[in-house]
């Protein structure tokens, strides 16, 4: 019988103590991909020790690079001429692999990736990857599930206005300006720390950028780029989730090497909702007494309130003194969890991207499944304030965001335990 892999957690915990945060998921991913711009061994360093992390470096194995993982390091040796597909049996098991369609169009001309898989939640098209690229002079095409891009002559610059700040479609165009003839302009560009972590590596490269960090990015092209050594920003998503931890399970808990400021919405919700908030160099506080009060929360583009932490925003309303409206303005599945956040006892009624949310003194162990990366941890962290135990399975997709999850849980006080378990099978 096949065995799948649970997160058993004791309700009634305090999260108490240090947790130490390590390199940002949706950044690290993407400075491996940064690599593939330059001949040569580029470093990224504090990479996350995450599943998410060996397939992407398996993907760019495949395209002839020669990639060693030790610890918090990817040290990645990139030819004279890397591959120019990716295959979909690992594309689609990480969404983030997209992320090479630039960098591979702008080094090689030529590009065939498979189009991408990775969490369940909600469409999330290539439109504006295509279409940008398409703006600088490639040729894009689709057949049998894979994007195909060529622009046998190199890309050259041109002005590109997204109708959305996604951040995917921002990353690729920029990978790509960077080594195309003349200068192009990003406007409606996203904003969030992890594209400023990719400018700051691809700066240190030699790439000409302006305006990191602003809606408006101002790449002029250069001839060729150089593989440097650079350090991932801290991970806001996994540092936020112990922020809403320590408010949900009126803890006390300090996370380092996340900067607050890159949290400032969250923590301000979090200090609406009673708790104390102590911001430090790299590092912040998060402190509550009592139980906390109802918030309204909404999901915006950075800087707004991350769509990533909104599992975590429904589990504080669901402990809530109050009724919490909670408005999803990302992604159109988000809300699949909320069924198995009800099995826990919360009170939770959805209508389209809104859920209203009635606070209740205490949850009920269940199990549950994760459905997504996110909101895998939201049922953890929510069965702390349960009265028994909760059984977390689907744990694969926690794996993909936070490392060391229960070990780190552990030291904030947790009685917990990861156990395999038989999986149930049926006869027909």
């Amino acid at each position: 019988m096949a065995r799948v892999d649970v997160i058993r957690v004791k309700g009634g915990a305090r999260l108490a103590g240090d947790v130490h945060v390590g390199g940002a998921k949706n950044s690290a991913l993407k400075l491996m991909a940064v690599a593939l711009l330059a001949e040569g061994r580029s470093v990224v360093r504090n990479v996350p020790r995450i599943t998410d992390i060996a397939i992407m470096a398996e993907v760019l194995r495949r395209l002839g690079c020669d990639v060693t993982l030790d610890g918090t390091e990817a040290a990645i040796e990139v030819p004279a001429e890397p591959g120019s597909e990716a295959d979909y049996d690992l594309v689609r098991r990480l969404r983030a692999s997209i992320c090479v369609l630039g960098p591979l169009l702008a080094r090689r001309g030529y590009v065939r990736v498979a189009l991408p898989g990775g969490d369940m939640i909600g469409s999330r098209g290539l439109d504006m990857h295509v279409s940008g690229l398409a703006r600088m002079g490639a040729d894009i095409s689709g057949e049998h599930g894979f994007v195909i891009a060529s622009a046998p002559a190199g890309l050259r610059g041109s002005k590109i206005w997204l109708d959305f700040p996604s951040v995917g479609a921002t990353e690729n165009l920029l990978m790509a300006a960077v080594l195309a003839k003349g200068t192009t302009e990003i406007d409606n560009a996203a904003r969030e720390p992890e594209i400023v972590d990719i400018c700051e590596m691809l700066t240190a490269m030699g790439a000409r950028i302006d305006g990191a960090g602003t809606s408006t990015l101002e790449i002029e092209g250069v001839d060729t780029l150089n593989p440097v050594r650079h350090d991932t920003v801290g991970d806001r998503i996994v540092g936020g989730t112990w922020a809403f931890g320590a408010a949900m399970t009126r803890g006390d808990v300090t996370v380092h090497g996340v900067r607050p400021q890159y949290l400032d919405i969250a923590l301000d919700k979090l200090v609406a909702a009673g708790a104390v908030v102590e911001p430090g160099d790299d590092l912040f506080r998060v402190r509550m007494e009592n139980r906390p009060r109802a918030v309204d929360i909404v999901t915006l583009p950075y800087p707004g309130f991350a769509t990533d932490l909104l599992p975590m925003a429904i589990g504080l309303g669901a402990v809530a003194n109050g009724s919490s409206l909670i408005t999803e303005n990302i992604f159109d599945g988000r809300f699949m969890f909320v069924n198995e956040m009800a099995r826990l006892g919360a009170d939770i009624r959805t209508d389209g991207h809104h859920a209203v949310v009635r606070g209740r003194e205490r949850l009920s162990g269940a199990p549950v499944r994760a459905t997504d990366i996110r909101a895998g941890a939201g049922l953890v962290i929510a069965g702390l304030c349960a009265d028994g135990v909760t059984e977390v399975g689907e744990v694969h997709h926690i794996d993909r965001g936070y490392p060391d999850f229960v070990a780190d849980l552990a030291k904030l006080g947790v009685e917990v335990e990861r156990a395999d378990v038989p999986e149930p099978t049926f006869d027909f």
